[in-house]
């Protein structure tokens, strides 16, 4: 019995021993905002009803990957819309944009108008901007 418990502690200190470390190089990637050129919304929205809305946005190169949205509230019918991507660092990528579609699904909760800003990228003082789209609510 003494011998098993010796063992079984012999391969546990081993496997302790020969662990993965947890040093760690960094991260090989980072998140960005990627430009958005077209946004798909309907012309009019029903209340409680849920509509694709598709997005046109570019991406520069092919270390960066698609992600997937962040929509914030604003305020109650403001939405920013931000296209994530991934970006690899551990990898040497030549400039290649190319346009590429992805939608998301947006519930209608209120009557009043929803405005989206959807990420258009910055200007030349390095402030974000915009296309805004609203959106009028059908309450009947």
């Amino acid at each position: 019995m003494m011998k098993n418990k010796f063992m079984l502690l012999t391969v546990v200190i081993a496997f302790i021993c020969n662990s993965c470390s947890i040093d760690d190089d960094g991260a090989n990637f980072h998140f960005t905002a990627l430009e958005i050129i077209d946004a798909d919304v309907p012309e009019s929205f029903n209340l409680n009803e849920t509509y694709v809305i598709s997005v046109r946005y570019l991406k520069p190169d092919r270390c960066t990957y698609y992600e997937g949205f962040d929509v914030i509230k604003d305020s109650l019918t403001v939405r920013n819309v931000v296209a994530i991507g991934s970006v690899r660092t551990d990898l040497n990528c030549t400039e290649e944009i190319t346009e590429q579609t992805a939608s998301f699904n947006f519930k209608v909760i209120y009557a009043d108008p929803y405005t989206f800003k959807f990420y258009t990228g910055e200007n030349s003082d390095g402030d974000p901007e915009y296309l805004e789209v609203v959106v009028p609510v059908n309450k009947s």
